[in-house]
């Protein structure tokens, strides 16, 4: 074991919970049928997948948003079934105790503007995200009275399943109760709009009234977006860009941060943006590392109760240093957790090469849960199914080849090799990596690059017989008695047939992103897919203009 993160790896309290290291799983959405019932617990599958990340040395587990309001038939809801509620949420509690791990439930009043159907209520009558042509309807007290109590009776019902406390979504991300606190999303006259304090007054009643209901000592978490980087309705500013702030401020956020905390808050769970500036909460490839970080600082300066900071930020030695000079509380991960489950264990042992990457591509987790599917992981399947993906040792042992050394082949040879299985890995060119080494090529996408190192690494480790500056014809694979072949060749780069396009100008996309060889000011890009963005999005770092076919 490495003591390299001692910061890291101290204990923390919040309230009276005890969390054993500062590492942080951050909720993500994970309500699917198969994984959420409708009382809002967690099925087999669902609490299966939390209990892996305890089982991978998470300190705490902040699970993703159940709601305490049900505006639509099917949609599950903590309070409509309080008995099967707490019965059925056991398992999920008892299974993250067992790795001494805690567990906090995020209760979610719903999206309010956000919500897809235009239909779910806000503070008062304002534009829809996905359709700025509607406009959800507003709030009555008696709706807000009501939200409040289901507030209480839904941590009452996670504290009674045997939750560790309770986080309240929140002050966040443009969501129902962000709504609230945000001037230009809260036109209200009454108690509930208009000043600062009363746009906070909804927050702080909720609080009180789970500790009402709970006991002061039952930890209540607030998750809290601390600059909303929006421009306007649906116009997010990027990372340096100078504009006048729609939505909250740091200045704000200070004064709102110490009035939740006197109002009873135990911890803060920080981040930035807004459905309008989605790449805050949810950063891509190309926003910057920890790119939460510096905002979330200034919260720290004016609070003593702890902060946890979330956003691209997976760098165990940035945040022991800033654990250790008291700037943060505890770090959050999210989708990092999803590609690998162990990768706080990883990081306590010093053994960083082995953390499989998050490649921030969305496709997983975001993009699955917009589908309304399961969440996941592009890179590792077993996400969400934790006990029937598990990867166990084959009763016979075969010999396998895998013609194609890419990422797909990679995997293949990999799993292979973990079940036991003798493995012979041919691909014709000089290195592994196929397409994805041009893929990975930008300077933006150092994950990527740790990726194919990773994967090389496990090649090596697993000790699989690689074959490069290899092809395969079928008479080999006939004369080698192979019991399995994997066929992962991948695709080809297409070219275009038209006159003018074989001049020394003219270059295409792998060898671009390979050799970095587009010279002059002005380019022409045919093809605006993820592709032809990147290469745009490339070239304009270097002060190259870009135009698109």
């Amino acid at each position: 074991m490495s003591n390299k993160y001692s910061n890291l790896f101290q204990p923390i309290k919040i309230g009276n919970m005890e969390v054993k290291n500062r590492i942080a799983m951050m909720p993500m959405g994970v309500f699917s049928p198969r994984l959420m019932n409708n009382d809002g617990s967690y099925s087999k599958d669902g609490a299966d997948y939390y209990i892996e990340r305890a089982k991978g040395g998470t300190g705490l587990i902040v699970t993703g948003l159940v709601p305490v309001v049900s505006i639509r038939k099917g949609m599950p809801c903590i309070v409509n079934n309080p008995e099967t509620y707490v019965k059925n949420q056991k398992y999920l509690t008892e299974g993250i105790h067992k790795y001494g791990s805690k567990v906090v439930i995020q209760l979610s009043g719903l999206t309010g503007r956000a919500g897809a159907h235009g239909t779910e209520p806000v503070p008062a009558e304002i534009q829809n995200v996905w359709d700025p042509t509607k406009k959800n309807p507003g709030m009555t007290k008696e709706d807000i009275k009501q939200l409040i109590k289901s507030f209480a009776q839904g941590a009452y019902l996670a504290k009674k399943a045997g939750a560790d406390g309770v986080e309240i979504h929140a002050v966040h991300e443009g969501y129902l109760l962000d709504q609230f606190v945000i001037a230009s999303m809260n036109y209200r006259t009454d108690e509930y709009g208009g000043s600062l304090e009363n746009r906070l007054r909804l927050p702080i009643e909720i609080v009180q009234a789970i500790k009402a209901e709970c006991g002061k000592d039952f930890p209540v978490l607030l998750r809290f977006s601390v600059k909303s980087y929006i421009k306007a309705f649906n116009r997010g500013a990027l990372p340096g860009e100078e504009f006048e702030e729609f939505g909250r401020d740091i200045e704000e956020s200070k004064i709102i941060a110490k009035a939740l905390q006197d109002a009873g808050y135990d911890a803060l769970d920080c981040d930035n943006g807004s459905y309008d500036s989605w790449f805050w909460p949810h950063p891509p490839t190309y926003m910057p590392k920890a790119c939460n970080l510096k905002d979330v600082r200034e919260i720290k300066k004016v609070v003593d109760i702890p902060v946890i900071c979330a956003g691209r930020f997976d760098d165990p030695e940035l945040a022991d240093k800033v654990i250790g000079d008291g700037e943060i509380d505890m770090m959050g991960m999210g989708r990092p957790l999803l590609a690998d489950p162990y990768i706080t264990q990883k990081f306590e042992n010093g053994d960083l090469d082995n953390i499989r990457p998050c490649i921030c591509c969305h496709q997983g987790c975001l993009g699955r849960v917009f589908q309304g599917k399961d969440i996941s992981c592009a890179l590792n399947p077993a996400c969400g199914r934790e006990v029937s993906y598990e990867i166990k040792k084959a009763a016979l042992k075969k010999k396998v080849l895998v013609v194609g050394g890419g990422i797909g082949g990679m995997e293949a040879a990999r799993v292979s090799a973990l079940r036991g299985h003798s493995v012979d890995l041919y691909e014709k060119n000089a290195n592994l990596g196929g397409v994805f080494t041009s893929a990975a090529a930008p300077d933006f996408k150092d994950d990527d690059k740790k990726l194919l190192s990773w994967y090389k690494k496990q090649i090596r480790d697993l000790k699989i017989n690689v074959h490069l500056n290899a092809e395969v014809t079928e008479e080999f694979i006939k004369n080698n008695n192979y019991d399995e072949v994997f066929i992962a060749t991948g695709a080809k780069e297409r070219t275009l047939q038209a006159e003018g396009l074989e001049g020394d100008n003219v270059t295409y996309a792998i060898d671009t992103l390979l050799k970095g060889n587009v010279k002059g000011e002005s380019v022409l890009i045919i093809g605006g897919g993820l592709t032809g963005c990147e290469i745009a999005y490339d070239l304009s770092k270097k002060g190259q203009k870009s135009y698109y076919y």
